[in-house]
């Protein structure tokens, strides 16, 4: 498709001055030189121009002479000789590819200009966009221009793959805005990744197949592409291997400030040549951030946890602050930051006097924290000895698996709705009542059953609740279809009270089913459909009641003298172990 030359007048912007006096025969020569050689591009070499330039009629009078009026105007307004070379390599970056300005053909095109324009004072010179000059510019503030300075960031995308979040991180680094972005890579092996990074903003250079290609490339272009770019401050070399290394000494030695950009693991480093400084971004999604009754719940639990195994009512905060990392990993100095900026862990504590109490014994010992609520008149530990008053003895309620820490949490839900009278109650409540009750968090819970899950997770999963989002808060009901499956399970576990009386329940369904088909054995599905109809739940769900990482072919496989489990393709099949005939 061609592209109109009003397309063209819109890409190439209008001149914002009036032209300034200049030799107007030098200026039409240019003009005529450069335009041949679009058409030579177009006609030898047409990857090398911008995709939608490719197949525009260069050769129509009409875009001749818009082409040309347009570059005519750039050099035209130009002050001095250097600023005409750099309006010149700026409007055929509107046309062409960053990697035409690594051809020989670019270079020649530099010599020819250099004869053409005169030399008005020894600082202009083609050094700016001859890619033959580099050895000449020594430092960036070797170039005369009042544009403001930009980052160009340089992407081996065969070994390390940004992605938005971390080229925000790397923005903030630098000083100035990365305006130029060039990743390197064989493009043909890695799927779709190139329509993602030019939708980015990235020009895209494609190298052969080669465990250095896009190394050797990136190398090449990264010494010497900031010449084409006079007004570049900075450089961020963007590479896992070694060798890039070279590239970010030969850059620092010509006055740059440049980062070395490398994937460790899971956390991006940035080397900062001017101060030597690293900086790291974490690849991790970042925890779960709790709400404030939730964390304040989960420091409580773990605070009473600790004073019942110790039997001090003071626990060092260090010892809290370990165990908080241990259960939820992450950090209370993370949880903090996010709700308090600015605050430290012992801040938070002191914010909330009627829940905790803060004491410093000494620089050596630290800090030590116990509960408001245990003991309103608590006595200071002092260095003799630590305080020895134990909690109150209340035992945990044991939650041996998921559907009892459902009906739990119904049964809160419940109560909480029908004291508020209202059709919801804040999720964090939820989590109050519960830690109260038990001594100890949901999560924590979650991570003892093995479930795997996070707490919202978990109740957008069960069929027993529904949420709500409330700001950034949750609030919480019990859905309309629960209560008939809560009254089946509670049915279910009057009836079915140990693992004896399962395994004899399940026995007969299969001796049951045997006689009814006439055959042998049955499939593990029939039995599940059997069981359901029977007793209103999975059979699934009732093994967990007793075993609460188990499930029906687990259960199965665990007797083999009660029952003889066969897999025959992708199914299961199931019969009574002859034993027992």
């Amino acid at each position: 498709m061609h592209t109109p030359s009003s397309v063209l007048l819109r890409d190439m912007s209008d001149p914002s001055s009036a032209p300034l006096a200049t030799d107007t025969a030098i200026i039409d020569q240019i003009c005529d030189r450069v335009y041949q050689i679009v058409l030579d591009i177009q006609q030898q070499h047409p990857e090398l121009l911008k995709q939608k330039y490719r197949m525009t009629p260069w050769r129509n009078p009409q875009i001749q002479s818009a082409f040309i009026t347009k570059l005519k105007a750039r050099l035209t307004q130009a002050e001095d000789e250097e600023t005409k070379l750099i309006n010149l390599r700026r409007f055929l970056e509107i046309l062409l590819l960053p990697s035409y300005f690594t051809q020989p053909s670019f270079g020649e095109l530099t010599q020819t200009l250099q004869s053409l324009i005169p030399q008005t004072s020894p600082s202009a010179s083609l050094e700016v966009v001859s890619s033959d000059s580099s050895e000449s510019v020594s430092s960036p503030a070797s170039v005369t221009n009042d544009s403001p300075g930009i980052a160009i960031l340089l992407l081996d995308a065969e070994n390390l793959q940004l992605d938005i979040e971390t080229e925000r991180f790397l923005a903030k680094l630098c000083t100035y805005p990365i305006q130029i972005k060039v990743a390197f890579a064989n493009w043909r092996s890695l799927g779709k990744k190139d329509a993602e990074f030019h939708s980015r903003g990235y020009e895209l250079i494609h190298v052969p197949l080669g465990k250095d290609s896009a190394d050797v490339k990136m190398a090449t272009v990264g010494s010497s592409i900031f010449i084409h770019y006079p007004n570049t401050r900075e450089i961020l070399v963007c590479s896992s291997d070694g060798v890039m290394t070279h590239l970010y000494n030969t850059l620092q030695t010509h006055g740059f400030t440049v980062y070395l950009v490398r994937k460790q693991g899971d956390t991006i480093t940035v080397l900062n040549s001017d101060t030597n400084q690293t900086h790291n971004h974490s690849l991790s999604p970042p925890p779960e951030i709790l709400v404030i009754e939730d964390f304040i719940n989960q420091i409580k639990a773990i605070i009473r946890l600790e004073q019942t195994r110790t039997g001090n009512l003071w626990v060092k905060l260090s010892k809290v602050s370990n165990l908080f990392r241990r259960q939820h990993q992450t950090t209370m100095s993370y949880v903090v930051s996010w709700h308090c900026p600015g605050k430290t862990v012992p801040d938070f504590f002191l914010d909330y006097p009627n829940e905790f109490v803060l004491h410093n014994l000494s620089e050596q010992s630290g800090l030590y924290v116990t509960l408001f609520e245990t003991n309103p008149s608590v006595i200071a530990p002092t260095s003799a000895s630590t305080e020895s008053q134990v909690l109150e003895n209340s035992q945990n309620t044991t939650i041996k698996s998921k559907v009892e820490l459902e009906q739990e949490l119904a049964r809160i839900v419940k109560k909480l709705m029908a004291d508020s009278g209202q059709p919801s109650v804040p999720l964090s409540n939820v989590s109050t009542e519960f830690c109260k009750h038990h001594k100890q968090g949901i999560t924590q819970v979650l991570k003892e059953l093995g479930l795997g899950v996070k707490f919202i997770c978990f109740l957008k999963q069960s069929s027993l609740f529904k949420l709500e989002k409330s700001g950034i808060n949750y609030n919480i009901a019990i859905c309309k279809a629960a209560k008939k499956t809560e009254i089946a399970i509670q049915s279910t576990k009057m009836q079915i009270n140990s693992l004896k009386e399962l395994e004899k329940i399940i026995k007969k369904i299969i001796e049951t089913r045997i006689q009814v088909l006439g055959t042998k054995d049955i499939a593990v599905n029939d039995l599940k459909q059997a069981f359901q109809n029977q007793y209103q739940m999975t059979a699934d769900a009732c093994v967990k009641n007793f075993e609460s990482k188990s499930s029906l072919i687990k259960f199965l496989r665990n007797r083999p003298t009660l029952f003889s489990t066969t897999l025959i393709n992708t199914d299961y099949r199931v019969a009574i172990a002859k034993e027992l005939n």
